[in-house]
């Protein structure tokens, strides 16, 4: 039953908003709530690492150690260059996107083609990208080992420099090593695979280099980790260290805490996700410019609402960047 009000004898609806509140279509509409309720889930996730890295704080593996690769710069220690390149080429791609919508605005299609082919190149390089910085991530570089209490023990030369597995080890080539099997294993889950150096040979290779420290992943007031003597470092490796940790996954990580190898996975890959996806969508409308849909239509909505969700991602991935690389 509709609601009304009389008014010097005419007859006026309480509601005037007509089928377009805020002169705004139904697809743009609702793309707006798409939008605002996948913010809050951002939000949500943002929030639960923030509340963990505070718990954390003195233990939180640093950005610039870990973030620190470049393409074709091996060995080059380039800390957050890649991924702030990332994030102009991100940045940039939105800027195309606003130019193929304001084209679209005055029926422009070959500019709308243009800049839209921009954007989706920049959002194809994003996500190669960030599989490259997964890939490197989870290989990780120079390896620790892990304790007793799950601390992560790195390994550093007189002046603080890190020191890999690899320079350490002294491997016993005639060492059997047996991998542990779903048969025998108290869970009963296959090991993945074995680690490329025993904890023997670390301990070995570490009692022989009398340059060698070890430091933990506490954090100091300076807001570098702890170096420990060469006697405390000795110590602390033979009687704590009880595995090898090569890169990071989801329950170890040679860098820190699992806790941030967790939260690095889930969210950068969540929005990963939400960049291929527009990708994926852009290239669709993409072919529909090409095609004249839009021309004989009269209009570029379309170019508009995906403009929208494009907008979206590119500012996500600035609170992602922040809470992640910066902060």
């Amino acid at each position: 039953m509709e609601t009304t009000v009389t008014k010097t004898g005419t007859e006026d609806k309480t509601w005037g908003g007509g089928n377009q509140p805020l002169k705004v279509s139904y697809g743009k509409m609702m793309m707006w709530f798409f939008i605002l309720s996948d913010a809050l889930t951002f939000s949500g996730f943002l929030a639960a690492y923030g509340f963990s890295r505070f718990k954390f704080i003195d233990s939180w593996p640093i950005a610039d150690e870990v973030f620190n690769h470049f393409p074709f710069l091996h060995g080059v220690d380039a800390p957050m260059y890649y991924v702030a390149l990332m994030t102009f080429i991100l940045i940039f791609s939105s800027v195309t996107m606003v130019i193929a919508v304001d084209a679209g605005h005055h029926m422009k299609q070959k500019k709308v083609i243009l800049y839209m082919f921009l954007t989706i190149i920049g959002g194809a390089i994003f996500v190669g990208s960030q599989a490259w910085e997964w890939k490197n991530f989870i290989k990780g570089e120079y390896g620790a080992v892990e304790t007793k209490g799950g601390q992560i023990l790195q390994f550093v030369d007189t002046e603080g420099h890190r020191v890999g597995l690899k320079e350490i080890a002294i491997v016993e080539s005639h060492a059997y090593r047996a991998q542990h099997e779903e048969k025998n294993g108290v869970w009963y889950e296959k090991e993945a695979t074995l680690p490329t150096y025993t904890i023997d040979e670390i301990r070995a290779g570490f009692a022989k280099n009398k340059d060698l420290l070890i430091r933990t992943q506490i954090l100091t007031k300076e807001g570098e980790k702890t170096i420990l003597s060469r006697e405390e470092s000795i110590k602390r490796l033979n009687a704590d260290a009880i595995g090898i940790v090569e890169g990071a996954n989801l329950v170890h990580n040679e860098y820190g805490t699992p806790l941030f190898a967790n939260f690095f996975f889930f969210i950068t890959g969540f929005h990963g996700f939400h960049v291929f996806s527009g990708v994926i969508i852009n290239i669709i409308i993409f072919i529909n410019v090409i095609l004249g849909t839009y021309e004989r239509r009269k209009n570029y909505e379309m170019v508009e609402k995906v403009g929208l969700y494009w907008h979206f991602v590119d500012l996500v991935w600035v609170f992602v960047f922040t809470f992640f690389y910066l902060v």
